[in-house]
Order: C-alpha cells, then sequence, then structure tokens
C-alpha cells in the first residue's frame, strides 16, 4: 500500500481590513514559500508610490474592468470604497493543476463568490490587533484623506462581521509571527485525510 497526498495545488484566500497588512504579510509568505504563486488582481484605483502593473495589479480602467466582467474574465469581482477588485480566472486554474498552491488576496465580496466557486478553498482572515493600530497603519501610508481614512475604518467594522465565514482568523502583530500562523495553517491543510490519496 503506498500513501501520497493529492497533487493538486491549495487555492488560499487573504481577507481583511484595508491597512491590515495583506499584501506584507503575502509577500513574506512567498519568500518563504517558494511553491506559493501569487495571483495579481485587477483593480481600478490609482497606483501607489512604488506600484507596478502586472506586479501589484493590473491597473485596469473602468471601462475595460466591466469589459472583463461581461466577458467571465474574473473568478470574483467586487467594488470597494469606489474601486473595482476582482481575480483573473484562468492563471489561478491553470496554477492549481499544475500542484502549485496559490494565494488570492481579496476583499470579503469577492471571497464570497471565490467559495462559491472553489468551496474546498483555504479562508483567512487576517485582523490587527486593536483598530487603533489599525487608524495607525492606514494613517501611516500617506495616501488617504479625512474621509477615506473614515471610510476605511467604517468598512473594517462591517468587515468584522463576516469573521465567522473564514476558516482561520490570524492576527498580524508581527509579520513574522502572522507568517507563522498562515504556514502552520498550510501545512495543517496539506495534510487533511480528504486529501490522501492510496494505492497498491
Amino acid at each position: 500500500m503506498k500513501a501520497e497526498y493529492h497533487q493538486s495545488g491549495l487555492l488560499i484566500v487573504v481577507s481583511g481590513p484595508s491597512g491590515v497588512g495583506k499584501g506584507t504579510v503575502c509577500t513574506a509568505l512567498r519568500k518563504r514559500l517558494p511553491n506559493l504563486a501569487y495571483s495579481v488582481s485587477a483593480t481600478t484605483r490609482q497606483p501607489r508610490a512604488g506600484e507596478r502593473d502586472g506586479v501589484n495589479y493590473f491597473f485596469k480602467t473602468r471601462a475595460e474592468f466591466e469589459q472583463m466582467i461581461q466577458n467571465d474574465e474574473l473568478i470574483e469581482w467586487a467594488e470597494y470604497v469606489g474601486n473595482y477588485y476582482g481575480t483573473p480566472r484562468k492563471y489561478v486554474e491553470d496554477t492549481l493543476a499544475s500542484g502549485k498552491d496559490i494565494v488570492l488576496e481579496i476583499e470579503v465580496q469577492g471571497a464570497y463568490q471565490v467559495k462559491e466557486a472553489f468551496p474546498d478553498g483555504v479562508f483567512i482572515f487576517l485582523v490587527p490587533p486593536s483598530m487603533d493600530d489599525l487608524r495607525t497603519r492606514i494613517l501611516h501610508r500617506g495616501s488617504e484623506t479625512t474621509s477615506s481614512l473614515e471610510n476605511r475604518l467604517g468598512a473594517a467594522k462591517d468587515e468584522y462581521q463576516h469573521i465567522h465565514r473564514y476558516d482561520y482568523v490570524v492576527i498580524n502583530d508581527e509579520v513574522q509571527k502572522a507568517c507563522d500562523r498562515v504556514e502552520a495553517v498550510l501545512l495543517a491543510e496539506h495534510c487533511r485525510a480528504d486529501r490522501l490519496v492510496m494505492s497498491e
């Protein structure tokens, strides 16, 4: 009798309020885990300093994004604080079929859509140690007006109401500790009994 784990990759969804550090944690995870691919999202928001098209996001006009919706090129999409965000379908499906894990960094609305298409995905909600900490992180970006800051904090409080829909909650108090927690989740998920393949 031979035992091995199923060779298809895991789809990992990381959500959490704006400013919690989703991008920072996902970037640090990819440095640790060479088999972890990253799904670059499409968005209509303006690039921040240092962001590059096709690396951080695919930056689209509203018309371009709406055409992607019409063509069913997105696994999920949502409008968040006045901008569209979405996940291109083909890259995700090809990556999973190749046996690589892939992480999607998306908002709560989009995560619900992904869960319908990929019910076996691993859904992780990232939270800050406190709302005061979240406010400080957003302010340190230097890209928010008073109005947009309050919008993002209000959205965060709404998003907290959806935590129970996720499989895991990870506190991002320190990036490396948060990565340790996510890595432990992924190891456990790969060892699930329903991923075991037995053969003669």
